[in-house]
């Protein structure tokens, strides 16, 4: 009479986990860049909610701000916006993600001091 027993061998419980980890490992750098792309869109889209927000501000106030807390805005959560200049002929702003670092983007419109990495008005540039 002979035995046969049912279940996995050692050897085929170690392909499956070599599988596994193969699979992992092209996953994860995808998965980062992936993330990656994303903050920084979310930057962009922070930046662009920005302008519209300091164009209605203009148009109520006469002058640009340089106090993000005054206009009718609100960031993302944990990106830092900051404007540096603001007169009633131009503002300049930058963005970052704390989690992005070092990647940094900048626009500027009318009359105010180009911010690097922005080099045309009203074109948002990140680097």
């Amino acid at each position: 009479m002979t035995r046969h027993k049912s279940g996995f061998t050692l050897i085929e419980l170690l392909i499956v986990v070599v599988v596994i980890g193969i699979l992992a490992a092209v996953a994860v750098p995808k998965f980062a860049t992936l993330k990656g792309r994303t903050r920084a869109a979310t930057i962009r889209a922070d930046l662009r909610n920005l302008v519209t927000a300091q164009e209605e501000y203009l148009f109520t106030n006469g002058v640009y701000t340089t106090n993000v807390a005054l206009l009718p805005f609100t960031t993302t959560e944990v990106v830092i916006v900051n404007v540096v200049e603001a007169t009633g002929g131009g503002w300049s702003a930058t963005s970052t993600h704390p989690l992005s670092l070092p990647l940094i983007c900048a626009i500027y419109y009318g009359t105010a001091a180009p911010l690097a990495p922005a080099v045309t008005e009203g074109v948002i540039n990140c680097q």
